[in-house]
């Protein structure tokens, strides 16, 4: 059986996105260690950061359940997965009409027959953008009429649903 060894270049990568997820929630290393109860200690998570240390797939799993997000979260992306890959590197991104705040910790309060499916669909955003900072997320024109669509509403409507439950800012 051939055993695989984790690339010191790989494991700066992974310690980059922890650090990066980390950073989105605005935690301290000090922060972390102690939200741990000092499982992750400072020195350690700083360590796995700097691409010093290999973190295990058991210590992988208990962060993301720290940080909140899906474990996958916490690995670098492949090339492929940091761009659109529709889009040439070099095409600047397309402009996008009046974008909607939305403010997670309502959304996760709410009580409204939306709110499972708005839950899902603003979820999997965030795992799309891998952004967990667990305050807000802006989300595109394009995502508005979408959720309109399954809402069979209009646009202009929908955002003024949005506001109606106090989720939009």
């Amino acid at each position: 059986m051939a055993t695989e060894e984790m690339t010191p270049a790989y494991a700066r990568e992974v310690g980059e996105r922890l650090r990066d997820i980390r950073r989105q929630q605005r935690l301290s290393l000090q922060a972390v260690e102690e939200h741990s109860e000092r499982e992750f200690k400072a020195s350690v998570l700083g360590a796995y950061e700097r691409g010093e240390r290999v973190i295990s797939v058991l210590r992988l799993q208990r962060l993301a359940g720290l940080y909140s997000v899906p474990v996958d979260q916490l690995l670098p992306r492949s090339g492929a997965d940091r761009r659109d890959p529709d889009r040439s590197a070099s095409e600047p991104e397309p402009s996008l009409s009046v974008p909607v705040r939305i403010d997670l910790s309502r959304l996760e309060s709410l009580i409204a027959p939306e709110r499972d499916l708005l839950r899902r669909y603003i979820g999997m955003i965030q795992i799309q953008r891998g952004d967990f900072n667990g305050r807000l997320i802006t989300i595109r024109s394009e995502d508005v009429r979408a959720l309109a669509r399954v809402f069979g509403r209009d646009e202009v409507a929908m955002r003024s649903r949005m506001d109606e439950l106090g989720i939009a800012g």
